[in-house]
């Protein structure tokens, strides 16, 4: 029997994930789902009597807020998270990190994250995916490279020390670009790797390499990854590491996931699980409110092409500030009184505000802004019931999406490349089966949020995510 579809004797999730923020969790979500497993996100560890309700399950994830945390807060979370995913039986670990993967030794630390994990996963390798072609992210040497957009195919490609973003990210820039020293700065000192010209001599091979890696004292091993077919090659020796002692900790973007699945062939040969069709997104039905908390370049793009919604300018100094309340009950009543006449609603933070104060734009701050665009939409739905909405930023989407009166999500819809149209699931039913978008900063097409309204109609087997 494939492992995919899990034996008798394991009838538990084989996988399970802790995305650091909520946008790169539904993205992981969709990869799991498309391949054709049965895949929940929760947002917290779920209990018995949840699990009892959902049958069973072969993936399962918790979407988090580790990006934005420091480093006591972010070992409590995943402490809750890497003894919850470990009494469920799950085989792989993953703990999913953004593609780009910044972070800080003091904020959203990778190496908080695997000391923390690593406690809960037998197995000795601990193993870093290091790039997702797909989103044209690439792991070459131990280098990172990444694009930084997602329209033009032909874009340049950035080492990520180089890039024009995410080298100047405001909390965790990325000034290193070999994953090695970049793991190192975060207290995980011996991090070797597996280049690209290691798939080339078949599985034995990889599989001997790796274990002389783990005999020199490893701490984790770094996979550079350029194509599917060095995922493929990964993914049998997540799947043979983790037959041998389980779970296995895994750190990396939804590639892990792309990774498991395209190995999802069993020793026996037999097919893996044929990926699962999914009807495109519909044209919405009624009024969207998208909520852009988003200062990225590729997001200003994307509010600049956004022509049919009626487009409300939240200033952060405003919304932080003194006279917060009052301004917040202004933005409200606006933006639900055009909701309610039926017309689309954009808000979003003013580049132009944020841009002149970009110095005092300390992680505390931006967290205040995450949490203050939270309790925005949240009185906005409080005010008009919805149907669908659009969340950008994954700090805002985190913050955002934990506030509302939900347990869940499950994968709907493709909508771009690494952005996912879910399902809510809630108790309550103003908002259960209400339709959610959640793109970060630097994914999606120009015209992403006018997709939001029209559906995208491309066949969602073959979409990327």
């Amino acid at each position: 029997m494939s492992e995919t579809t899990r034996d008798a004797r394991h009838d538990r999730p084989a996988y399970g994930f802790y995305g650091d923020d909520f946008t790169g969790a539904t993205d992981t979500l969709a990869h799991l789902a498309r391949a054709g497993l049965r895949s929940m996100l929760f947002f917290a560890p779920p209990d018995a009597a949840r699990l009892s309700t959902l049958g069973r399950l072969d993936a399962v994830g918790v979407a988090g807020a580790a990006r934005s945390m420091r480093a006591e807060e972010q070992q409590r979370e995943l402490t809750l998270a890497g003894a919850a995913l470990a009494a469920l039986g799950v085989r792989i670990m993953h703990y999913k990190v953004c593609s780009t993967f910044d972070s800080a030794p003091d904020t959203g630390s990778v190496g908080v994250a695997i000391r923390t994990l690593r406690q809960y996963c037998a197995s000795p390798l601990v193993a870093v995916v290091g790039g997702q072609p797909n989103l044209r992210r690439y792991c070459v040497f131990g280098e990172l490279f990444a694009a930084a957009g997602a329209d033009d195919e032909q874009q340049a490609i950035y080492r990520i020390d180089r890039h024009p973003t995410m080298s100047r990210h405001p909390v965790t820039p990325m000034n290193e670009a070999d994953l090695r020293v970049h793991f190192r700065q975060q207290g995980v000192e011996n991090v070797q790797s597996i280049d690209w010209r290691c798939y080339a001599d078949g599985d034995d091979a990889l599989h001997a390499e790796i274990q002389r890696r783990l005999d020199r004292g490893a701490d984790a091993v770094l996979f550079d990854v350029l194509d599917d077919q060095h995922l493929k090659s990964i993914g049998r020796e997540l799947r043979r590491r983790a037959a041998m002692s389980a779970p296995l900790l895994a750190v990396g973007a939804s590639s892990v996931a792309q990774a498991y699945a395209l190995a999802s062939d069993d020793e026996s040969g037999s097919p893996r699980m044929p990926a699962k069709r999914f009807a495109p997104l519909a044209r919405a039905r009624g009024p969207v409110f998208v909520l852009a908390g988003s200062l990225s370049p590729l997001t200003a793009v994307q509010i600049g092409a956004a022509q049919s919604y009626l487009r409300v300018e939240l200033d952060p100094l405003e919304m932080t500030g003194e006279g917060a309340c009052g301004y917040l009950d202004s933005l409200v009543a606006a933006i639900a009184d055009a909701l309610r006449d039926g017309r689309h609603v954009l808000a979003f933070t003013t580049r132009r505000t944020a841009q002149a104060q970009e110095g005092n734009w300390n992680s505390g701050a931006l967290a205040r802004l995450a949490k203050v665009c939270a309790t925005l939409l949240q009185r906005v739905l409080a005010a008009v019931k919805l149907e669908r909405i659009g969340i950008a930023g994954g700090d805002t989407s985190s913050f955002a999406v934990r506030g509302l009166d939900a347990w869940g999500l499950s994968y709907l819809a493709p909508l771009s490349a690494g952005v996912t149209v879910c399902r809510l699931h809630a108790d309550r039913a103003d908002l259960d089966g209400m339709e959610i978008m959640l793109k970060g900063g630097q994914m999606g097409d120009a015209e992403l949020f006018e997709q939001l309204l029209d559906g995208y109609p491309r066949d969602s087997a073959g979409a990327s995510g």
